[in-house]
């Protein structure tokens, strides 16, 4: 009989596990005959029989076959509980006949436990870590979308405040569209014609650079932007304030028609404001104009103040007290207040005429782009801002133009022109003929490239003194014909008198 019951704690080929266990992780097989045999331990009324401890099965016998016992189980432990200290962990019931108990395994997993499972005395510390790794990720995530709101708040911020300091000019555009039908229709639709106007208006803050008639304003600087289609070039036209122009019939501000005339281009903008302005240029240059800006005194200086100011090189030092401008020769960089003196400075600068004026402002322009695009500005949010800041709080465009997205797409569209293709030139024109203080178109060139922006295709520019030398070359040759024409050779690009934005004004 004792033999009999020191075999039912299991098999020899497996010792470790009782009659009625099956190792975890292998599929349940139906008990055999001999499972079922009554002399294995078992009497065939299925009563349990003692069993001797010593013998390596607990004390009331082995359960019947597919049963599992408390005793036999491996209870998960709490997480993060530990045994107490010197207590010997409890043997497990099926090594009590090999002799091995819970802490002599050596860290290698029951035959019948899970493979994935360490000691106990490992199990609380991966609890711990595992716990405080969960709770660093949450930190580290509100801490992740706490700085977003703010930033998409500081963000819409921004955009409120550059978008609200632009002015819209919606009386423009009511009157533009009264005379809808005599303006010009658009040839490249792609392309984009933008007319800037410099107000030097003397009211409010600008009444120290000059008189103030009433707060009237004037044109002291017109610019028609041509932006090509593909946006590869940008030519910038001057359109001398002096130029004799046939004006429409305009409408004031307090409502009445001006009689069309012939007179000096400014006067229209000072009758009629912005659409009269608008409605003269297209009538000369039967270019349709998109959108126009109008920018005074404080706007532009504040935007060369936002890029750390541009750098010019004088030939002879200055000392205009009317532009209230007193500047060493040589190399310097201008602030917003030296700039805007520059640019308006003409009595005690060269022959004190017009002309050399708007080629000063037009080299100044060319500086001042060449030093938003070689500085990154445009790319560079926390530099570009100050500059957005700047225009917008003196700006007032059409209503095409007066949200800040519509800026920043034309912004966009421009910032991948290379600075050699931002032309700057002046309208050809002369003396006019019956009054040397005013000048008037040269024809046929002012028509040619007229013509050429129309069109949308490209115009060439050059210094004058090259152009000059270019000019006097042709003219000495017997046939008459430029070097690059001939009968089967294509139509050369119009040259022009002006410069470029990579031009270097201290090289020149």
């Amino acid at each position: 009989m004792d033999a009999d019951v020191t075999d039912s704690a299991g098999p020899p080929s497996d010792p470790d596990h009782s009659a009625g266990d099956k190792p975890q992780g292998r599929s349940q097989e139906e008990p055999g005959p001999e499972d079922a045999n009554p002399e294995k331990g078992t009497p065939k009324d299925g009563t349990p029989e003692d069993v001797n401890p010593e013998d390596g099965a607990p004390e009331g016998g082995t359960p019947a076959a597919g049963e599992e016992t408390p005793a036999a189980a491996d209870p998960e432990p709490e997480a993060g509980s530990e045994p107490e200290p010197g207590a010997e962990p409890e043997p497990d019931p099926a090594k009590a006949g090999s002799g091995e108990s819970a802490g002599e395994s050596d860290g290698a997993p029951e035959a019948g436990g899970d493979a994935g499972v360490r000691t106990w005395a490992d199990r609380p510390k991966d609890g711990i870590v595992a716990a405080r790794k969960r709770r660093w990720l949450r930190w580290t995530a509100l801490g992740a979308s706490f700085l977003v709101l703010v930033a998409a708040g500081v963000g819409w911020w921004m955009y409120q405040k550059l978008d609200g300091n632009i002015t819209t000019d919606t009386s423009a555009a009511a009157e533009l569209k009264a005379y809808e039908k005599e303006r010009p229709t658009p040839v490249v639709m792609d392309a984009q014609n933008i007319l800037l106007i410099g107000s030097d208006s003397r009211a409010g803050d600008n009444r120290k650079y000059g008189r103030d008639d009433g707060g009237s304003q004037r044109s002291d600087t017109t610019i028609l932007l041509h932006l090509a289609a593909d946006r590869k070039s940008a030519t910038a036209v001057s359109l001398p304030r002096d130029l004799m122009v046939e004006i429409p019939s305009c409408r004031t501000e307090d409502d009445k028609e001006t009689r069309e005339q012939f007179t000096q281009f400014n006067t229209a903008f000072e009758l009629g404001g912005t659409a009269c302005t608008i409605r003269t240029v297209e009538r000369m240059t039967g270019i349709r104009v998109d959108h126009h800006m109008v920018v005074d005194f404080n706007g532009f200086k504040d935007m060369v103040d936002a890029v750390d100011g541009v750098e010019i090189c004088l030939k002879e030092p200055i000392d205009d007290k009317d532009a209230h401008l007193e500047l060493p020769a040589g190399r310097q960089t201008l602030n917003g207040e030296e700039a805007l003196g520059y640019v308006r400075a003409r009595k005690t600068l060269g022959d004190g005429s017009d002309t050399e004026r708007m080629e000063r402002q037009q080299q100044f322009l060319g500086a001042l782009v060449n030093k938003m695009q070689s500085n990154g500005v445009l790319l560079n949010p926390t530099r570009l801002y100050p500059v957005l800041d700047a225009a917008t709080k003196s700006l007032t465009t059409d209503p095409g133009l007066d949200s800040l997205r519509d800026l920043y797409d034309l912004v966009r569209g421009m910032r991948n022109v290379p600075t050699e293709q931002v032309q700057f030139l002046t309208v050809p024109r002369q003396p006019y003929r019956n009054n040397a203080n005013r000048d008037e178109l040269v024809e046929p060139d002012a028509g040619d490239l007229f013509k050429q922006l129309r069109e949308d295709r490209p115009v060439a520019v050059v210094p004058a003194d090259e152009l000059k030398e270019a000019r006097q070359g042709q003219e000495g040759k017997q046939d008459g014909k430029p070097d690059d024409t001939g009968s089967g050779s294509p139509t050369p690009t119009p040259t022009y008198s002006g410069s470029s934005a990579a031009d270097d004004l201290c090289k020149q």
